[in-house]
């Protein structure tokens, strides 16, 4: 199947490790133009490397973006450098620093800093013949997970916000959905580092997979990168769960 993704602008933030930096690697095969940043300068340079050898422009910065102002001025300066803006992809999050029970961070991060990347970036997507936003959730944020933390809580509302904002914005052509990943597992990542400190946590959640296994960050880039796309044309205020059948409730 063909995409449609060739020449398209794609801006991410949060592209260097995990889900982040597999979605950036699979819109750089399908031929797209990319912008994103990470807090690491050295995994900015490395992805860098990686997506430009697809032949794609790639713009990559290292920022850290609860300085709002500095990441407005980021994003603005990244779809002019790219000539325009056909998908936003916003996967920063604060459980990527592992402050899954900080309020402030899971705010400052996962809601204002998609907020903040709709709004400074809906005049371009406008322009676009495919506009499209794809939101990172979480299962956290549709069913009981672990305990009560501001991870579970600020993926749930992001959900209605995506729901709302594709409403608002179908008439401007602008699809926005969302994914919510279950439990996912990388080198580096928040499950490698439970697997050290709480192993019985680790093969609870394990055992709970209906396919029998952990899932990996390509498996989920796949998704955002089809549900993003041109051949995704129709789909718009939906929450495609993809997490092996680990979670239990029914979809309706």
């Amino acid at each position: 199947m063909d995409l449609g993704l060739k020449g398209k602008k794609v801006i991410l933030t949060g592209g260097s490790r995990g889900i982040g930096r597999a979605a950036p690697e699979l819109f750089a095969q399908e031929g797209c133009d990319i912008a994103f940043f990470s807090r690491n300068a050295e995994q900015v340079a490395a992805t860098v490397e990686s997506l430009g050898a697809h032949g794609g422009k790639v713009v990559g910065a290292a920022l850290d973006m609860t300085d709002h102002d500095a990441y407005r001025a980021w994003l603005a300066s990244a779809a002019e450098e790219l000539g325009g803006c056909d998908i936003f992809v916003p996967g920063a999050s604060a459980s990527g620093a592992g402050a899954t029970g900080d309020w402030d961070a899971c705010y400052n991060i996962d809601i204002k800093g998609t907020v903040i990347g709709c709004e400074v970036l809906e005049p371009w997507l406008e322009k676009s013949d495919a506009g499209s936003i794809v939101f990172m959730s979480s299962t956290a944020g549709v069913e009981t997970f672990i305990v009560p933390q501001a991870y579970n809580s600020i993926k749930a509302a992001l959900l209605t916000y995506a729901k709302q904002l594709g409403q608002a914005l179908g008439p401007k052509g602008i699809r926005v959905n969302s994914v919510s990943p279950g439990p996912i597992a990388f080198p580096g990542g928040n499950w490698e580092a439970i697997k050290a400190a709480a192993p019985g946590l680790y093969d609870a959640t394990e055992a709970q997979f209906a396919l029998g296994r952990w899932g990996g960050p390509e498996e989920v880039a796949k998704t955002i990168v089809f549900l993003a796309s041109p051949a995704s044309s129709y789909t718009t205020g939906t929450n495609v769960v993809i997490d092996g059948g680990y979670t239990k409730r029914v979809q309706f």
